[in-house]
């Protein structure tokens, strides 16, 4: 899962192998573009799912399932927002990492780790109103310790996943213009020998499997849910279904479209030249894509972690305050009475009483 390379490189030569030439791959206005863009998903992601934890840890009174999934998704991305500035100066300086491997090691895990734990937690949360709306009965049997056996299963897959590549060799290595680089500038051997048994599976079980889950199966359960007359839950339903589905295609789709392209292109099936430096750049381009779901998830933690709108109240008190009741007489001009609470040199007039 994690093993994809993190291919963000600057002005990289990509070896085609043995005996062929080499094709200069060049997208400068990337060093601009990732900084912007980690920048803004930096300010809004941290502050966005810092305060998602707390609410979802702090002022959530009953615990549902969905609010586990959506408690760990604001964990990871904030994982992965607390190391964006390590990549920030990487990208503003041209691609040059000062930072040491084991640095290099934990941010490119960390990216990998994020993309493809949310696709999980989406894919759970969907399940689960999927559960609640259509089978309530069955979702009454489902304990909040079930969902954290799926949760801390999802941990440990990731987790173990990556432990190989960062217990393996060097991740960073000279770049150009006496830059080190950082997840990137790997040779085609490294490409078909141990990245390619990575990509493989991330593509299939971390993308291709809970992605076709959540494109196909979820629009046919919007449609089931959609023809149920009345439920309480089903506005929250058909609202998390739209916005994971949204979530998807906007940053993880067109990302997994052109690292399947990309990885093509690294194994040499695909060695055209136009077509080589055009995926280099639409893959610098989803690659600052993908990491705007940090962003986009809190919207979803507002919209369906709860019935109440996460808002603050703020109540103005005055002097004079306008009291409205309906009164069980009958009168020519109006059915209500309006009682007028005054105070006066801190003395309070006494209440009227109603007949």
């Amino acid at each position: 899962m994690a093993g994809v390379s993190w291919t963000e490189g600057g002005v990289s030569s990509e070896t085609a192998g043995s005996g062929s030439a080499e094709f200069g791959l060049e997208a400068h206005f990337q060093y601009s573009m990732f900084t912007v863009t980690y920048s803004i998903v930096f300010v809004l992601g941290l502050v966005g799912n810092a305060l998602a934890l707390y609410l979802l840890s702090c002022r959530v009174r009953h615990t549902s399932h969905s609010s586990i999934y959506m408690l760990n998704l604001a964990l990871v991305d904030t994982l992965f927002v607390c190391v964006l500035p390590f990549k920030i100066h990487y990208h503003l300086n041209q691609n040059n990492w000062i930072f040491g491997d084991i640095a290099c090691r934990i941010t490119g895990t960390l990216f990998y780790i994020n993309i493809y734990l949310s696709i999980a937690f989406f894919t759970c949360i969907c399940v689960d109103r999927y559960v609640g709306v259509l089978h309530p009965l069955s979702y009454i049997q489902i304990r909040a310790t079930h969902c954290l056996g799926v949760v801390t299963a999802l941990w440990v897959v990731a987790l173990s996943v990556t432990v190989p590549l960062i217990l393996g060799g060097p991740l960073h290595n000279e770049g150009l213009r006496n830059t080190t680089a950082c997840f990137e500038n790997f040779t085609t051997s490294s490409w078909t020998q141990r990245m390619a048994p990575y990509n493989i599976l991330a593509l299939v079980f971390g993308f291709v499997i809970p992605f076709s889950i959540i494109l196909v199966g979820y629009p046919l359960i919007a449609r089931r849910i959609s023809r149920i007359k009345r439920s309480v839950y089903k506005r929250k339903a058909l609202r998390t279904v739209y916005i994971v589905l949204s979530i998807c295609v906007l940053c993880f789709l067109p990302y997994h479209l052109t690292h399947l392209l990309h990885f093509l292109m690294r194994s040499q099936v695909i060695q055209d030249e136009a077509s080589t430096k055009l995926i280099y750049k639409m893959r610098r381009v989803t690659l600052a894509l993908v990491s705007f779901n940090c962003c986009l998830n809190p919207l979803l933690y507002y919209f369906t972690s709860s019935s109440k709108k996460w808002h603050c109240n703020f109540r103005l008190r005055f002097r004079s305050k306008m009291v409205f009741t309906i009164c069980d007489q009958n009168f020519e001009k109006s059915s209500s009475c309006t009682y007028k609470l005054q105070q006066r040199d801190g003395n309070q007039t006494p209440r009227e009483e109603i007949n």
